[in-house]
């Protein structure tokens, strides 16, 4: 009878032996990825960082472009408007 009560409890305690490590080793890997995805998002927001400065050294290059631009489009908003012009005084003498 001690026999079989001591090959239980040596099952069980394997068993629940067996089971905890099964748990721990997935917590182990679960750390793992979570340490290497807290490492690319680290690497990640580094980058971001690095790649966005401030933008107060070009704003005026911007805006002088910018000026450049719209002198430009309103010479050609002009020029189109000549056109729509001589075209419906084309299409009124018809």
């Amino acid at each position: 009878m001690t026999q079989l009560l001591l090959v239980l409890t040596l099952t069980v305690t394997l068993i629940v032996v067996v089971a905890l490590v099964a748990y721990l080793v997935g917590i182990i890997i679960g750390l793992w990825k979570a340490k290497n995805d807290l490492a690319s998002l680290a690497g990640g927001l580094i980058a971001v960082r690095d790649n966005t400065q401030p933008l107060a050294d070009h704003i005026q290059n911007i805006n002088g472009g910018l000026s450049a631009l719209l002198s430009e489009l309103l010479k050609v908003n002009g020029n189109l408007a000549a056109i729509v012009g001589v075209a419906t005084d084309l299409k009124n003498k018809q």
